[in-house]
Parts: structure tokens; C-alpha cells; sequence
């Protein structure tokens, strides 16, 4: 069972966000020299590394921005449970994405986002933001959105195109079961090390 809590955001988000695309391949060299590798996955996990220096402990539990982040992990159960994470810097499709052909058959297709020319899954949207295109034309009726893959209560057409625009989480883990926290001022807290990684889970 996927969760669909979304990671929170604070202001004490310093600009030292580091963000590693990782594959896992296999590597030989043969007795005569020859290299031999191979891809393990077609798409790589990714490493996010978050650093906040200041959190803000207040007496009003609703902004408390402490509790609000140490509160999230405690429900996660550390690395157990998963999560959506929206990017601040990678979390937008703003030019139609193709996501799939039809065939007359398949009603369920999993969205996709291409960054550089090498396209991934989407496994989390944003509710409201999508939007679905057939052939060019948007689409405002038929199609239901879940985790992202785009369910149409019609099976597209033989060779129609389907493509969308929209906002996307990356769904992620924790990497550790612990997570430090320092109180250098009064109320102020600090994380200096938040760290989690993106999970490959398709759902169809």
C-alpha cells in the first residue's frame, strides 16, 4: 500500500540541495580486455540530500515547523513507509508529453516526463494540474488520474497520441531510520543531513 503523504516544505531550506541520479548495471572485463556492461533497470533511482538551518520550534503546534518535519518522519516509521516529494526545481511538464499510443484495447497508461531527452514515469501528479491530451486536443471528460497513470473510461483509438501537462512528485523513502536534530538558539532547531531516495514502483 502506497502512501500519499507529501513531504512538507519550510523556509529554512538552505540552497545546498544536492540531487544524484543513480543505475544499477553489471561490469565485466574478459580475460582478452574486452569490457562487457550491462543496465540492471531502465531508470535510475534518485538520491535527494536537504539541509535545514533553522527550524522553527513555536508554542502554536500548527506552525510548528519542528514538529511539522520530526512528526512526518516518526509517521513514515524512518525509511518503513514512503512518501511524494514535489522538487522545487524539477516538478513540472509545461510542453505536451507523449505517455503512450492507442490501440483500441488498453484503457490504463502510465505517465511519463522527459528531462534531456530521456524519458521516466511519473508515479505521483499533482490533484488538479493535469492535463490530458489526445491528438493535440485536451481532454476535459472520461480520464481519471491515479498515482500516476491516466485511466480512460474509453480505450483510445488505434494510433491516437496521448500526451499531457502537469505538476509531479517523485515518490521516495527515507534512507535512514534516524534523523538528527540541533537546537542551537531558543526555538531554533536545525537538520542539517534530511536524506531520501526515490523508489521504482509501477503500478501497471
Amino acid at each position: 500500500m502506497m502512501s500519499e503523504a507529501i513531504f512538507p516544505s519550510f523556509p529554512g531550506l538552505t540552497w545546498d540541495v544536492s540531487k544524484t541520479p543513480e543505475f544499477f548495471s553489471l561490469s565485466k572485463t574478459s580475460p582478452t580486455g574486452v569490457d562487457v556492461s550491462a543496465s540492471l533497470g531502465a531508470y535510475p533511482r534518485w538520491h535527494f540530500s536537504l539541509a535545514y538551518e533553522f527550524l522553527k520550534d513555536r508554542e502554536d503546534e500548527a506552525t510548528n515547523e519542528l514538529h511539522r518535519l520530526l512528526g512526518f518522519f516518526l509517521q513514515r516509521h524512518g525509511s518503513v513507509d514512503d512518501f511524494l516529494f514535489l522538487d522545487p526545481t524539477d516538478n513540472a511538464v509545461l510542453t505536451p508529453q507523449i505517455f503512450g499510443v492507442g490501440d483500441g484495447v488498453t484503457k490504463e497508461f502510465q505517465l511519463c516526463r522527459s528531462l534531456g531527452g530521456f524519458a521516466e514515469p511519473v508515479l505521483g501528479t499533482v490533484s488538479g494540474s493535469e492535463v490530458i491530451y489526445i491528438d493535440g486536443n485536451a481532454q476535459t471528460s472520461g480520464i481519471s488520474i491515479s498515482r500516476g497513470v491516466a485511466v480512460f473510461q474509453i480505450p483510445p483509438a488505434l494510433n491516437q497520441k496521448l500526451s499531457w501537462t502537469g505538476n509531479f512528485y517523485f515518490r521516495c523513502r527515507f534512507k535512514e531510520n534516524t534523523m538528527e536534530f540541533k537546537n542551537f538558539a531558543f526555538r531554533l532547531w536545525e537538520a542539517k543531513s534530511v536524506e531520501f531516495t526515490s523508489i521504482k514502483r509501477l503500478l501497471s
